[in-house]
């Protein structure tokens, strides 16, 4: 019996698991009316309403502050040449120049794309006091601020890679 509760337990944890790391796709997009790459304007959507339109994966991520497992994001150890979008609208965050290798298990960028670009929150969850980091157009949670990033900035912006959408840089 408590090998079968343990495997169900192991199971449902994999399952989770693999369904917390992909960001949006394509059908998702054309059903989500707020995201464009070009709109600045700041997001008034209820989460009731966002609810309706993002995978589920990003939705507890970005609407609901969660975290997605260390090590299993698909931008953690990616390193092409390009722009990183909020998943949920579209807002520009992170140019690829600004990442950098880490040992955290999120991929990481020592400054956003635009001072604007991201906005900060003061984070006490899990009896720590940490610094979320929010997209300020949409208000969707992306990650967290550390002072232990490479220089210029010294920061670390330790984001979320469901909450993140990647366009290459175009070739010549």
């Amino acid at each position: 019996m408590k090998k079968l509760i343990l495997e169900s337990i192991l199971n449902l944890t994999l399952s989770l698991a693999s369904v917390c790391y992909f960001a949006q796709s394509g059908n998702f997009k054309i059903k989500n009316p707020h995201y464009s790459r070009t709109d600045t304007r700041i997001l008034k959507v209820s989460n009731s309403e966002w609810k309706k339109i993002l995978k589920p994966s990003l939705y507890k991520v970005a609407r609901e502050a969660d975290t997605e497992m260390a090590f299993t994001g698909k931008y953690y150890e990616f390193d092409e040449k390009g722009t990183y979008y909020c998943a949920v609208c579209g807002s520009a965050l992170f140019l690829s120049t600004s990442k950098f290798a880490t040992t955290c298990g999120w991929p990481s960028f020592y400054e956003p794309v635009r001072r604007n670009s991201v906005k900060y929150k003061k984070d006490t969850s899990y009896n720590m006091v940490r610094t979320e980091v929010l997209c300020v157009r949409c208000d969707s949670h992306l990650g967290h601020i550390f002072d232990d990033g490479p220089k210029p900035t010294g920061k670390r912006f330790c984001m979320n890679s469901v909450c993140l959408d990647f366009v290459p840089l175009k070739k010549k």
